[in-house]
């Protein structure tokens, strides 16, 4: 075994939280500024790369660059229990939905994912970019041409809007998903991007040009809320500056009253 092996309980329903316990000289990788709180002895340490704890400095320097690809950070933080007894360490969901459990030797050591979709993970596994074999999903997929990929023996934590529901596919079945929703996918999956057909369905339909086509065998993880779907309605529902619409007899009136110094 490369990884860490950690031990976790996941609280709460729809603002998840994942409570990792570390055996003395354990450690655990997350991104930066998902720590909710952690016990005394517990180690904090920049790190560079991607996680894995492996390689050259060459070797992190290029893992960290990938990083930049999918838009995270170059570092990332690992938590190390420098006790003598076991202690625990918690990582917050960034937005309502769940927080999904990987055993990645149990997924046949790889599981891609959306870029941002990544929460923690044993130290070892390896926290890269995916790039699609295909141009049409590169140009077209609502989540772009990267994607991330968890790679390594030990267990990761990823986190998506919504309700998730797991899907098991079977050899030949395939699953045609907003490309949005999808949050990830076991290695075997091919993925691509086709256009939806009929130009009304297009312009009209609500639901964009494109959708992911996912080809089993494999397990794949689909989202109810993307964030980006989630921000854009709350961005439209927002008032805008100078509109004369702010809710002036409810809290939210207040609360606009307030940020203007009213």
């Amino acid at each position: 075994m490369n990884n860490h092996e950690i031990d976790y309980v996941i609280h709460g329903d729809d603002m998840q939280f994942v409570e990792v316990e570390l055996d003395p000289s354990e450690t655990v990788i997350a991104e930066a500024g998902s720590l909710m709180m952690m016990e005394e002895n517990i180690r904090m340490e920049t790190i560079f790369g991607d996680g894995s704890g492996n390689g050259s400095f060459m070797g992190k320097l290029f893992g960290a660059g990938k990083r930049l690809l999918t838009g995270e950070s170059l570092f990332m933080t690992a938590f190390t229990n420098d006790g003598l007894e076991k202690k625990h360490v918690s990582f917050a969901s960034p937005y309502p939905g769940k927080i999904v459990p990987l055993d990645l030797s149990e997924l046949g050591g790889k599981v891609i994912c959306q870029k941002d979709a990544f929460l923690a993970a044993a130290q070892g596994v390896e926290v890269g970019i995916e790039f699609q074999r295909k141009i049409g999903a590169g140009f077209f997929g609502g989540e772009g041409f990267i994607m991330q990929k968890l790679e390594g023996d030990g267990m990761a934590f990823v986190h998506a809007g919504g309700t998730i529901i797991e899907k098991q596919l079977a050899p030949g079945e395939v699953l045609r998903v907003d490309t949005g929703c999808l949050v990830a996918m076991t290695k075997d999956v091919d993925y691509n991007i086709e256009m939806v057909k009929g130009v009304k369905t297009a312009l009209f339909g609500g639901e964009g040009l494109f959708f992911a086509t996912l080809r089993g065998p494999g397990t794949v993880w689909i989202q109810s809320l993307p964030f980006s779907r989630l921000a854009s309605r709350v961005f439209a529902a927002a008032p805008q500056r100078g509109s004369g619409n702010r809710d002036e007899g409810s809290v939210l009136g207040g609360v606009f009253r307030m940020l203007d110094g009213d």
